[in-house]
């Protein structure tokens, strides 16, 4: 039973999560039929915690707070920081401290099967306790890379909004902490309590798609591809076009197999995957900003028709075409 919720605040903390925690666990609900929870917000030392939008705030427990909370929830911090033997290090607000008691703290509860749950950057403080080892988890998809830099026995899924993995549940940036913290109320208490909660704060009981529809689509680099990069730049060109590997080692004056070769080794990808993944790009640029129907899209982009759009974009997007344009298209006044 979810009854004492703890939230391990490192500084700097992120306030929108810590509001978002505290909207979800720490308001009470009871009068009007919702759960209520015990809820500490715990740190190291009694001095106030500092946000990343520069106020503070007064934690109400410290960290002894913890061994006997049934979630513990760890909302968003610098990535980076450092790990202390000891409680109470004094450091700058641009290098949070994870103390030993709480690493201590989190193994113990994982180890009495209490509810563990990060939001955004916070997963970092779960790999510092060694608990996403040999574990599926995700983060902020700007992180998702240092992650699993830091963490190599981690299995990071950087295109989920969250991933639950036994009772641990990592949430991705800012707002699907929400989604995070909805799921395991779904868990705990039943779908007819989370969705009823969810319409209480305003928001989708759960939201379609993951993660990689919100990672930015960055202008290709084909500077990294010194030899290729004049038929990089012809081929984003030429998206349109129906663009076969012969075609292109002629271009290149190469034999087939070996510019498949030199193609992977310079860009990483085959050509056929490369060529996917722009024209996946450039399908959401007209949708972001453009009127077109979605089979002369698919047709510019050079997927030919709306269905093998749609089928190629929601494998690397997570979203179907018609779905994000809804979600991302310019307003215009």
């Amino acid at each position: 039973m979810l009854t004492n919720v703890a939230v391990l605040a490192l500084n700097p903390v992120a306030s929108f999560e810590i509001g978002v925690l505290c909207e979800i666990f720490g308001t009470d609900r009871t009068v009007d039929g919702f759960p209520g929870y015990k809820f500490s917000l715990c740190s190291d030392g009694a001095a106030p915690l500092q946000t990343e939008a520069g106020f503070s705030l007064l934690p109400n427990a410290d960290l002894n707070a913890l061994d006997n909370a049934d979630l513990i929830a760890i909302p968003g911090c610098p990535p980076g920081f450092r790990v202390h033997p000891t409680a109470g290090e004094a450091d700058g607000i641009k290098n949070a401290v994870l103390p030993q008691e709480a690493i201590d703290a989190l193994k113990r509860a994982h180890e009495r099967g209490a509810w563990i749950l990060s939001m955004c950057t916070g997963a970092f403080a779960l790999g510092y306790a060694g608990l996403l080892d040999g574990r599926r988890c995700t983060t902020h998809w700007r992180h998702a890379g240092q992650l699993a830099e830091y963490f190599p026995a981690a299995e990071v899924v950087p295109d989920r909004l969250y991933v639950q993995d036994g009772r641990i549940i990592t949430g991705a940036g800012t707002a699907a902490g929400i989604d995070a913290c909805l799921h395991l109320i779904r868990q705990e208490h039943g779908a007819g309590v989370a969705n009823k909660l969810a319409r209480r704060m305003v928001v989708a009981p759960h939201r379609a798609g993951g993660q990689a529809q919100f990672i930015e689509a960055p202008v290709p680099d084909t500077a990294a591809a010194d030899g290729l990069q004049p038929l990089l730049e012809w081929m984003l060109t030429h998206l349109d076009a129906q663009l076969t590997v012969d075609e292109l080692a002629q271009r290149s004056h190469m034999a087939p197999r070996t510019f498949a070769r030199r193609f992977r080794a310079e860009t990483g990808a085959s050509p056929h995957d490369w060529l996917t993944h722009q024209r996946v790009l450039f399908a959401r640029r007209l949708l972001e900003e453009t009127e077109l129907p979605i089979e002369q899209i698919a047709a510019r982009a050079g997927f030919g028709d709306a269905a093998t759009l749609r089928h190629h974009f929601t494998r690397r997007a997570g979203t179907t075409p018609q779905h994000y344009r809804q979600q991302f298209k310019l307003v215009r006044s």
